[in-house]
């Protein structure tokens, strides 16, 4: 009872703080007068206001290091909270495969991979519907993510990208509904716009990759075609970067990747009584093939920006991705089941087109981001089962119409030492599900539509809100940052009586908050405190959907309430800019955390007497299980480290650690005694990373080796001691090693240049998998990279 009154003195405090600064920023006053009748200096110029108020950073800037020594200043829009970024020098050095695979090197994030074609990124514990993600600032996750893992990011094109920012902990108050757990920004590359050149001007950039796994699989009993080819994994890209005149400049792009198999290192055992795990199925004629995970993709891309004003810019793109034939690894084939069954998702298409208009609009608004986007998710997924002559096919379109706006003050002084900004803006999305499934008879030649696909047809689902956030510098060394955030969400999804489902409509209305204290201690190292709400509503995947997960099958429960959550979070943020005789670099981020989550939704076993009506799947299913509301508080608990270290000479030392602990009460009506609390589901073990680097300046080549490391995990919630994916007892821990080589052939701008890298993927051939997975991680490979600009 304790614990719960000061969990509601937190949430209504933060109520207040919410309420209150969107009180005082909805506009009653103009700011300037606000600010001059509160006594506060206001600045006249840009300059003036840079050169008075930059109390944030250091006025010296720390050197670049490449890519695992880089040392960053903090960014002054930092938020001042758990984050990280990956840049696309980083990503070229490590030859990420994918735009999940580019974040586990991120602390406090894992990515799981149910098949090598798609992955899903885990922050701080939680994934799914309780991690927001977002293209440009363009939310990603929409009415039909579900609860666990889903395939949806491996959807950005990585190619695109130019950084992926990972915010850790709630993050309601700025981004809105689902970000529990953190949030994933994703940031495009930008053409070329330099008010330098007059005319037409154009550059053109080819980049080729290949991996095999052939060297190992070699001499197996395969035939010779199929060893050669072993692991193949080939992309290119083409790209043209045109500017037209000093204010019009476009890229645009086109991807494609095909890739054959994964190759692991053997098979993955139970640390639990030695049998080999249950997923994916390994061919017994090389004892490294994992079936049902080959796929292939093309995506393509076109970004058009014109400058409009000194420092404000319209942006149009569009951006497109096209996979096709990807298997489901744990269901292809299933556990349980013929040999030749398998879940293929035949098309995961996804479009997003928008236009915006960002930069700045003048001294007294610093910052515009407006965003008018169309979104398209298609998909079509086939549970084939050749020895029943039948195929189940369920289509799924998704279409999102989005607006978003963001703006920001300039910065207003209050004396020598003191100030404040402020940051407010709305947001707005709408999701309409087509949804319908068909069952095809390839015996007799017959196809028939069911009575509902896996989502209630014409499903409607909307989240939004507004928010303001004040950050106000009380003395140099002393920032204060607040923020709420009035949110609001909707469900209406039509009844079907034939297969029994129930009309859903429901609307939800939240108030968010957020206060956070960073203490400048000395100009290299700043203390901060950071309490933020999350907030997620049941979207029409949890309210009406029915379909096989990895645990079993899961149906629908329209009596679903949202979740909340709050991370509590103590934070140390060290930039030593010189160690040495005036060379070198550190820095280091260090975090330890508390999220509560209020009434999580959370999987719950079912009978089949439980199962809906004209649901045969629910009945046939090995594991049947209902999300609910469990009553009281769920915890993740954790540390998070990230240090890097230049040094003299071109060496460069990177590491990071990171522990997250999850409990939170059963979801089972009658727990035995002592298991009213149960471990959260696929919670990573203590895990981290450590990354070697060495550069030459004058001949630009890079050499370089890097480990990742995992422990065992044990703790397994209900629905994770189902999941053929996780090994019975667990998943046992890993080392995994890297090797890693690059070179780069600059010329002055506007001429040819040329870069290769080069990975050796898991040296020691380490049978390992990341916890949740339903494949083995990657046996040894090799992987070149070529790419040429002219």
């Amino acid at each position: 009872m304790q614990r719960s009154r000061a969990r509601e003195d937190v949430s209504d405090s933060l109520a207040r703080v919410a309420a209150l600064v969107l009180l005082v920023s909805t506009g009653a006053v103009p700011l300037r007068a606000l600010a001059q009748d509160a006594g506060v200096e206001v600045p006249t110029s840009v300059e003036e206001e840079r050169a008075d108020f930059d109390v944030a950073s250091s006025d010296e800037e720390l050197p670049s290091f490449g890519a695992t020594a880089r040392v960053e200043r903090a960014r002054e829009d930092d938020d001042g909270r758990a984050s990280t970024t990956v840049t696309r020098d980083e990503i070229d050095e490590r030859l990420s495969r994918s735009a999940p695979e580019a974040l586990r090197w991120i602390p406090g994030v894992s990515v799981q991979q149910t098949t090598h074609g798609q992955a899903s990124p885990y922050v701080r514990g939680v994934t799914g519907q309780q991690v927001l993600i977002a293209f440009d600032g363009i939310r990603l996750n929409n009415g039909t993510y579900r609860q666990g893992p889903n395939q949806y990011f491996f959807t950005v094109d990585l190619a695109t990208l130019d950084r992926i920012e990972v915010q850790r902990g709630s993050a309601s108050t700025r981004w809105g509904a689902d970000a529990l757990g953190g949030v994933v920004l994703a940031m495009p590359s930008e053409p070329t716009l330099d008010p330098r050149r007059e005319g037409f001007s154009i550059r053109g950039r080819a980049i080729g990759r290949v991996g095999t796994q052939a060297l190992d699989a070699l001499g197996n009993a395969r035939p010779l075609d199929q060893q050669l080819v072993a692991g193949l994994d080939a992309s290119g890209r083409l790209e043209l970067d045109a500017q037209l005149g000093r204010d019009v400049a476009v890229l645009i792009g086109g991807s494609y990747r095909g890739a054959e198999p994964l190759q692991a290192s053997g098979t993955l055992f139970s640390p639990l009584n030695g049998q080999p795990a249950l997923v994916p199925l390994i061919e017994p004629l090389d004892g490294r093939t994992q079936r049902g995970t080959g796929f292939r993709y093309g995506a393509f891309d076109a970004r058009l920006v014109a400058r409009i004003g000194p420092e404000l810019r319209l942006i149009g793109a569009v951006y497109g991705f096209r996979q096709y034939d990807t298997p489901r690894a744990d269901l292809c084939p299933p556990p349980i089941g013929f040999e030749r069954d398998c879940t293929i998702f035949t098309e995961q298409f996804r479009t997003l087109g928008y236009v915006a208009l960002r930069g700045s609009a003048g001294p007294e608004l610093r910052e515009v981001d407006v965003t008018v986007s169309y979104q398209r998710q298609h998909e079509v997924r086939e549970l084939r089962e050749p020895s029943l002559f039948a195929t189940n096919q369920f289509r799924d379109d998704l279409d999102t119409v989005g607006l978003a706006a963001r703006l920001g003050s300039r910065r207003y002084a209050i004396g020598n030492e003191a100030g404040f900004r402020v940051r407010g803006g709305g947001d707005l999305a709408i999701d309409v599900v087509r949804s319908s499934a068909y069952l095809i008879d390839s015996l007799i030649g017959t196809t028939r539509e069911l009575s509902r696909g896996l989502y209630a047809d014409h499903g409607r689902f909307y989240t939004g809100g507004l928010f303001v956030e004040l950050d106000v510098d009380l003395l140099r060394f002393l920032r204060v940052r607040s923020g709420g955030r009035v949110a609001f969400a909707g469900v209406r999804a039509p009844a079907d009586l034939a297969s029994g489902t129930q009309r859903v409509e429901a609307d939800h209305e939240a108030i968010v908050g957020r206060v956070g204290l960073e203490l400048r201690a000395t100009d290299e190292l700043s203390l901060i405190l950071d309490v933020d709400q999350g907030l997620r509503t049941p979207n029409l995947d949890d309210l009406t959907s029915r379909q096989i997960i990895g645990p079993g099958f899961q149906f629908e429960n329209p009596a679903l309430a949202p979740e909340r959550s709050v991370t509590y979070e103590l934070g140390a943020r060290l930039r030593v800019p010189r160690l040495i005789d005036g060379e070198g670099a550190l820095s280091m981020d260090a975090w330890i955390y508390a999220m509560e989550i209020d009434g999580a939704m959370t999987r719950a076993p079912r009978g089949i007497a439980d199962c809906p009506t004209a649901a045969p799947e629910c009945r046939n299913a090995f594991a049947r299980f209902q999300l609910v509301n469990v009553s009281g508080l769920s915890w993740v608990l954790g540390a998070e480290l990230a240090l890097r270290l230049a040094l003299p000479l071109g060496f460069g030392l990177s590491t990071t650690f990171a522990y997250a602990w999850g409990e939170g009460p059963t979801p089972l009506l009658s727990p035995p005694p002592g298991q009213e609390r149960v471990p959260l589901s696929r919670v990573m073990p203590v895990n981290g990373n450590v990354e070697l680097r060495w550069a030459h300046e004058d001949t630009r080549l890079v050499i370089g080796a890097a480990m990742r490391w995992a422990g065992a995990q044990d703790r397994l919630a209900i629905s994770d001691q189902s999941d053929a994916r996780i090994p019975l007892g667990g998943t046992p821990a890993y080392a995994a090693f890297d090797l890693r080589a690059g070179w780069r052939f600059e010329r002055p701008p506007g001429e040819p240049s040329l870069q290769m890298s080069l990975v050796v993927e898991n040296v020691f051939d380490q049978v390992y998998r990341v916890h949740g997975s339903g494949i083995n991680g990657a046996g040894r490979g090799v992987i070149l990279q070529l790419e040429g600009s002219i």
